[in-house]
C-alpha cells in the first residue's frame, strides 16, 4: 500500500513553478487514460515508454515536472500554465488565447505543438517519446484551475492551511486537498482512488458525461468564427492539415475549451473561502473534492481520447 502522508511544511516557498496536481494528481491522469487506450495508441504507448515508465503513461506524467528545473528544460517552464488575466473575485472567469497566452507561448501552443512532433516519424524515437511525456503531462495541467489562472501567480502568492499547516492557495489544490482526500476516504492508497474513479467513468456518475467530456464546443463558444471544430478527431485533423503552412504553432480548439472550462472554478470554488479558513476540512474541502476528482478523470479519459485520435483515427469512446 502506498500511504500518501507527505508534510505540507515548506509548500508555501513554492512560486509559479509549483507542480499542477502534483505527484499524485498527474500519475492519477495518467493511469485512467491507460485504462481507455485502443490499440493503436497503447501499442506506441508501450513501445515508446518501455521498461523506463512500466510502459505507462502513470509512471511517464511527472517527468514534465522533474526535469522542469533542468537547466536542459527550463524553456519548458511557461507551457505548464496559462496566464489568464480576468478578474476572478468579482465573478469573472475568462481565457483568451490572443490575451493570456503571450509571445513565448504557454499550455495551448504547447499541446499543438507535440501533438505536432509526436506524429513526426522522421523524429527519433526519443522526441516522440519526449512529445508523449508533454503530452501525457500537459493534458493534466489544463485542468487544474490554478494552472489557468494569473491573479496572484495562480495562487502562489496567496497564504493558506490546509490540514492544520501553512502552505499556499496553489498547492493546496495542487497536493494538499487531494492527499487529504486520498487519506481520509481510500486509505493512503493512490491505486484504490484511480481505481474509484475509473468505475465512476465505466459505470457510475460519470457515465453519461463522457460524451460532453469528448465535444470541444460543448461549455463555450467557438475559438474564432472562421473554425467550426466540435470534435478532438476535427481539431487533430485540422493540425495535421496546416502542418507545414504556418510560421508557429497556433492553439487548438479543445485545449482553449478544457482551460476556459477549468478556469471558470476559480470563480465558482476555488476562491470562495474566508481568510483564515482551513481548506483541507470542512465545507471548503467538501466543495472542492468533487472538483478535483471531476477534472481528474475527465482529463484522463480526453488524453486517452487524445492519443486514440492521433493513432488510430478515432476516440474509440463512447
Amino acid at each position: 500500500m502506498r500511504h500518501l502522508k507527505y508534510s505540507l511544511l515548506g509548500l508555501s516557498a513554492f512560486v509559479r513553478g509549483t507542480s499542477a496536481w502534483g505527484a499524485l494528481g498527474h500519475e492519477t491522469v495518467g493511469y485512467i487514460a491507460q485504462e481507455f487506450l485502443t490499440s493503436g495508441a497503447l501499442s506506441f504507448v508501450k513501445s515508446s515508454l518501455g521498461s523506463t515508465y512500466n510502459q505507462s503513461l502513470g509512471s511517464a506524467a511527472t517527468w514534465a515536472d522533474n526535469v522542469r528545473y533542468e537547466t536542459a528544460y527550463k524553456w519548458s517552464a511557461p507551457y505548464h500554465f496559462v496566464d489568464a488575466e480576468d478578474d476572478p473575485l468579482d465573478d469573472s472567469c475568462s481565457v483568451s488565447e490572443t490575451r493570456d497566452c503571450g509571445d513565448g507561448g504557454c499550455i495551448l501552443t504547447a499541446i499543438a505543438n507535440y501533438t505536432t512532433r509526436i506524429q513526426e516519424t522522421s523524429l527519433s524515437a526519443s522526441q516522440r517519446q519526449e512529445a508523449l511525456k508533454f503530452i501525457d503531462h500537459f493534458l493534466g495541467d489544463i485542468g487544474q484551475p490554478l494552472h489557468v489562472e494569473a491573479y496572484e501567480v495562480g495562487g502562489n502568492d496567496i497564504d493558506a492551511v490546509c490540514g492544520g499547516k501553512s502552505t499556499n492557495l496553489h498547492a493546496a489544490w495542487d497536493t494538499g486537498i487531494l492527499t487529504t482526500n486520498i487519506n481520509g476516504s481510500y486509505g493512503g492508497n493512490l491505486q484504490t482512488y484511480i481505481a474509484a474513479l475509473v468505475a465512476r467513468i465505466k459505470s457510475g456518475e460519470y457515465k453519461s458525461l463522457t460524451s460532453d467530456w469528448l465535444s470541444c464546443t460543448s461549455i463555450t463558444e467557438p475559438v474564432s468564427t472562421k473554425r467550426s471544430v466540435a470534435t478532438i478527431e476535427e481539431d487533430i485533423k485540422r493540425l495535421g492539415a496546416e502542418k507545414g503552412k504556418r510560421a508557429s504553432i497556433t492553439p487548438l480548439e479543445c485545449p482553449l475549451v478544457w482551460a476556459r472550462e477549468a478556469n471558470a472554478y476559480d470563480c465558482s470554488v476555488v476562491f470562495s473561502y474566508d481568510s483564515g479558513d482551513d481548506l483541507c476540512e470542512g465545507d471548503y474541502f467538501d466543495n472542492a473534492v468533487p472538483v478535483i476528482d471531476l477534472q481528474l478523470a475527465k482529463q484522463g479519459y480526453r488524453l486517452a481520447a487524445w492519443l486514440n485520435v492521433i493513432f488510430d483515427g478515432e476516440t474509440g469512446l463512447p
